[in-house]
């Protein structure tokens, strides 16, 4: 199993109730879930812990067996560089590095750059022309595809993808989207996709819906 979670809570302070509550999801490597939900009810709380960007208050995770609990602050970053790959709504890409430079950035820091499928992703992506761009000189359709190029580059067993298309138009999230499940397909990679269109959801195989913290 690619992915186990078993009774994860998270409570924020300042929230009047837990985030999440008694959480309990398993994902096969090649599978592909559409995580949806109502504003609140925990999407990208839960993706975060699964991205070892936040600590969960209790239950395990555990990504190809590797529990995240022990892990300190290195471990998960490690574990972001190079087992889960993270998309974000926003791009996160760096404005002082070029489109060619992005896309390498998180495979060098994996110790698995490989320009050969750099040159393959940046061509399948649309990207091979602007290369020598920087991204504020990019459509916000371009700049998600070199965020995707950047998060498959290293090759992650687990992609997660928060609202990846959130900022695109339809068409352009259909297209984005598109590319994305063939590419991870093409790894093997697992695939969570948050999002709040029920179009786009149910592109994917599988779904998965949270209410108040808790899988519906």
């Amino acid at each position: 199993m690619l992915l186990s979670l078993r009774d994860v809570t998270k409570t924020y302070p300042q929230a009047p109730a837990p985030v999440l509550r008694g959480i309990a999801l398993d994902l096969a490597a090649g599978e592909m879930l559409a995580l949806t939900g109502e504003s609140g009810s925990g999407k990208s709380t839960l993706l975060h812990l699964i991205g070892g960007l936040d600590r969960a208050d209790s239950g395990t995770i555990r990504v190809q067996g590797t529990d995240l609990a022990p892990l300190d602050d290195a471990g998960r970053a490690a574990l972001r560089r190079g087992t889960v790959g993270v998309i974000f709504q926003q791009f996160n890409l760096i404005p002082s590095l070029t489109v060619a430079a992005n896309i390498a950035f998180q495979a060098r820091l994996a110790g698995r750059h490989d320009p050969a499928r750099d040159a393959a992703l940046a061509q399948r992506l649309g990207l091979a022309d602007h290369l020598r761009k920087y991204p504020e000189q990019l459509s916000g359709g371009q700049q998600q595809r070199v965020a995707i190029a950047r998060t498959l580059a290293p090759r992650p067993a687990l992609v997660l993808a928060d609202e990846p298309t959130g900022n695109l138009d339809e068409a352009t999230a259909d297209s984005v989207l598109s590319l994305l499940q063939e590419l991870v397909a093409e790894t093997g990679a697992g695939l969570i996709m948050v999002t709040h269109s029920e179009r786009l959801a149910a592109r994917l195989p599988r779904r998965v819906h949270l209410s108040a913290g808790q899988i519906a």
